[in-house]
């Protein structure tokens, strides 16, 4: 055992004797007689004795999930088959290059040939239900189009993640349609508990999961969705891999969707109800983005990556300052980056609150498609960005302008190191410890974990593998716990053929499940870190939110680059710059890392890896039936909301006044909560459990008219149960983080009907209106002064202006605990199809009516 800030923990060798039943090359092996040799081997080496707790955890959780004969498979798993016979359908992979091409001529007919268009308006305008109706109406006849237009979109695909997917789903059930309309996938990444290993963590997960997984896999199956099980892999790596191609627009229930940008793709984080639109082929609507171009410059070098690109522009533009934007790069600098390197930035582009971000047609995009088996894509790409700027969709037209602008020189781009608490607070590497003494941040690292969505590709890992094999060779092990999350099984088999995963596996490292684990807070921390000890952990994730990756509060998670997560593993402090500082090994001398270097693809090729991970076939089975236990808490058929009455709404209250951030983790937590995201009324229990009380700065207390106190939703729950409908009052930015439209349907199922706020996030503000809640924001943001819980509100003008597709404007009346009134002046952004859902008591409402009729 080692000592790690005063707490014994155990070693990997201790956890490989005492925990690890069978190894990564076992699990994974398809020989069911080998696998069950090992077990048998391994339980008698383990020494566990018949009727203890880990030989029963051991011997249940492989005999059910490892050692299945192929003949009898269950929900949760993937029919095992060779790799060799698993032909990917390339063509319902392929964007519809001439209907879009097509499609882009008509756009130039109607605003003229002399038009200059970014490669974001291309894309999106090439894929308009009607052109002419969405670039027309509202815009001056075509003159202003961004930030006025509300476009209405026909998606190529749809990509769901098993949390989120589950509500989708059943929402998609209720239109009781046959099949989807477009081409989807689910992929089973986001409930898996990183905690000791993929070894034991994935089986237990599975195990725990079962329910959720059959339900998932057997609509798929009845659907026509392929079906990526647990274990194959993180969605964004996934796609990256798989579907995204350049020109494509595709829905993504998760808002780190964009990550198929660094693919030439126009990708949109949503939430569920947004993806049930294209599923059943009805427009999506999207009010047209401005365009936020980012001109790179000059090439990174030594220590510099593509994540200090991104981790750059979020101190510049803070979390909000992409809000209502595209971010679109281009530049000479654009093709010195490697196909995987674009994904990571486009991937954080959800952090500065943009609705995507993407990267024109690159020469860096050949080798990567037809290094993924899409050759045909790679050549048609090609062909289409060779074409004169006319019919060239896959590039921006020469000239073309952009509402901001901002250029960054990678040549002299320093590594940055972001957090805590917020991905916008962005420090160079030069000056972090400075910081870290200024702040009176911990000046000791308590674990270093690489991998997630953002940083999991073959060169991410290829780099960070140098510098440990640079450690290692100085005699250098990581001084602290060091975490290792490979994206995809493609990636995870690829790092194991070239032993990369040996090397980090020899060096102390713990290899996780290729899954998200946490980054999305799905992580057992066995290193004695307890829910109120003040540590910092540095991740190369994406998010680092309050509590979002141990639930512990205290916890300050500094993003950066893998290599400099790496590096900072090694040296444990965090005043350690990789870039100048030493680190005395074991003989007594100085150690310095040189720059990391490492392949962008491998040279070997990808592997395949087992092919139990593999998708189900994109095929419906009308037949199959959905499994959904009446009994089950995991899982809930829904119900309908209510229409939205014929008057104003007289008699809401304020259930909650909240102070400063609140994300759609303050609002819906993940962590142990995701295992409810299939049951509406279970996961309600969770709502604004992490807000504070403007009025006295406790988190999750609300007060009733009475004085009582009680957490908030079960204050929600009393007044829903007492006909009371209500609102909540916010500052900034409400709803900032992920997509989870749970955010939006617990308030809903609550009672919640209106959301007051500063300034709304894009995506929450669009799942509000999807499930039926009024978004308003203030027109005076000081009459937030104003407002306080258990306030009594009648709507003046909100029922006019639902009525009349929009138009008109919508006050507050408020009558204080004292008896005076006071009137608030509000803004919203409601369209004619929005105001059709909140009349009809959600989007999904509506729609089902039209199905019907």
């Amino acid at each position: 055992m080692v000592r790690n800030g005063g707490a014994l923990r155990l070693t990997r060798q201790e956890l490989k004797l005492n925990y690890t039943i069978i190894t990564r090359q076992q699990v994974y092996s398809t020989d069911v007689a080998k696998k069950t040799h090992y077990v048998q081997a391994a339980v008698m080496r383990a020494g566990l004795l018949n009727g203890s707790r880990a030989a029963t955890r051991a011997k249940s959780c492989y005999s059910t999930t490892l050692l299945r004969p192929r003949g009898a498979r269950s929900l949760a798993t993937v029919t095992t088959k060779s790799s060799h016979d698993y032909n990917p359908d390339i063509e319902s992979r392929t964007p519809p290059y001439p209907k879009l091409l097509k499609r882009l001529h008509e756009v130039r007919r109607l605003l003229g040939s002399a038009r200059q268009l970014t490669l974001a308006e291309k894309i999106l305008y090439s894929h308009l239900d009607n052109p002419e109706e969405s670039l027309l109406s509202n815009t001056d006849n075509g003159l202003n189009i961004r930030g006025n237009a509300n476009l209405k979109l026909k998606p190529d695909r749809v990509a769901m993640q098993d949390a989120s997917a589950q509500m989708a789903l059943l929402q998609f059930m209720t239109c009781n349609l046959p099949s989807t309309a477009v081409p989807a996938s689910i992929h089973c990444d986001h409930m898996i508990v990183g905690e000791r290993g993929a070894d034991v963590d994935l089986p237990e997960s599975i195990k725990g999961n079962k329910e959720v997984f059959d339900f998932l896999e057997s609509a798929a199956k009845k659907y026509g969705i392929e079906f990526w099980p647990p274990g194959a892999g993180i969605i964004h790596q996934t796609v990256l891999e798989n579907y995204a191609a350049p020109g494509l627009m595709m829905l993504g229930t998760d808002s780190h969707t964009p990550n198929a940008g660094g693919l030439g793709a126009i990708a949109i984080g949503v939430g569920g109800a947004d993806a049930v639109d294209a599923l059943v082929d009805a427009p999506w609507e999207l009010k047209a983005p401005k365009v936020l171009g980012v001109r790179l410059e000059g090439q990174l070098s030594g220590w510099s990556s593509p994540k200090d690109v991104i981790l750059h522009l979020a101190g510049k533009l803070t979390v909000r300052g992409g809000t209502g934007f595209i971010i679109e790069y281009h530049g000479p600098g654009v093709d010195s980056l490697s196909c995987t390197g674009m994904a990571t930035i486009c991937n954080m582009g959800a952090e500065v609150g943009a609705t995507t971000s993407l990267f024109p047609f690159s020469v860096r995009h050949i080798p990567y498609l037809e290094s993924t088996h899409r050759s045909s894509i790679a050549l048609q790409a090609q062909t289409i960005a060779s074409t004169p700027s006319l019919q060239n969709l896959l590039r921006a037209d020469q000239g073309a302008q952009y509402d901001e602008l901002i250029t960054i020189d990678l040549s002299t781009l320093e590594p940055h190191i972001n957090g805590p608490f917020t991905p916008d607070l962005s420090t160079p590497v030069s000056k972090f410890a400075e910081a870290v003494k200024t702040n009176n941040w911990p000046q000791t690292v308590s674990a270093g974990l690489i991998g997630s969505c953002t940083n999991s590709s073959y060169q991410d890992m290829a780099r960070s593998e140098d510098l440990v094999k640079q450690a290692s060779a100085a005699g250098l092990r990581p001084a602290i716990d060091f975490f290792v999350t490979p994206g995809s099984e493609q990636i995870r088999a690829t790092l194991d053929r070239d032993q990369t995963l040996s090397t980090f596996e020899e060096a102390g490292g713990i290899v996780l499940a290729n899954a998200c684990g946490p980054c999305i807070g799905q992580w057992k921390r066995t290193d004695g870190v307890s829910k109120g000890d003040n540590n910092a952990i540095f991740t190369s994730y994406n998010r680092n939110f309050r509590g979002r990756n141990d639930g512990n509060p205290e916890t300050m998670n500094f993003l950066a680059s893998p290599e400099i997560v790496t590096a900072m593993s090694y040296a444990g402090s965090t005043t350690f710059n990789p870039l100048t500082d030493s680190i005395t090994t074991p003989t007594g001398t100085q150690f310095r890392f040189s720059p990391p270097t490492g392949a962008e693809l491998p040279p070997s090729g990808f592997e395949v890896g087992n092919p139990d991970f593999l998708p189900t076939s994109g095929a419906p089975s009308p037949s199959t039936p959905v499994v959904v236990s009446p009994t089950s808490d995991r899982l809930a058929i829904l119900e309908p909301f209510d229409p939205f009455p014929d008057h104003n709404l007289t008699g809401l209250r304020v259930l909650y006044k909240v102070q400063g951030k609140c994300t759609t983790d303050t609002i819906s937590a993940a962590g142990p909560w995701l295992k409810y995201k299939g049951h509406l009324p279970n996961i309600s229990a969770n709502t604004l459990i992490g807000a504070v009380n403007a009025a006295t700065g406790e988190v999750n207390v609300a007060y009733d008219v009475d004085g009582s106190s009680s957490s908030i939703p079960e204050l929600a729950q009393k007044w829903k149960d007492q006909g009371l409908e209500w609102l909540v009052v916010a500052e900034h930015n409400y709803g900032e983080g992920s997509a989870r439209e749970h955010a939006a349907l617990q308030p809903r199922y609550l009672g919640g009907r209106v959301i007051l706020a500063k300034s709304l996030a894009r995506i929450h503000e669009t799942n509000l209106k999807k499930q039926g809640v009024v978004p308003l924001t203030f027109e005076n943001e000081k009459d937030y002064d104003l407002m306080d819980a258990c306030d009594e509100v009648e709507t003046v003008g909100l029922y006019e202006m639902l009525k009349s597709g929009g138009e008109g404007s919508v006050s507050l009346k408020v009558k204080k605990k004292d008896g005076t009134e006071v009137e608030i002046k509000t803004k919203h952004t409601m369209s004619n199809d929005q105001c059709g859902f909140i009349l009809a008591g959600s989007a999904l409402n509506l729609l089902a009516k039209m199905k019907r009729s």
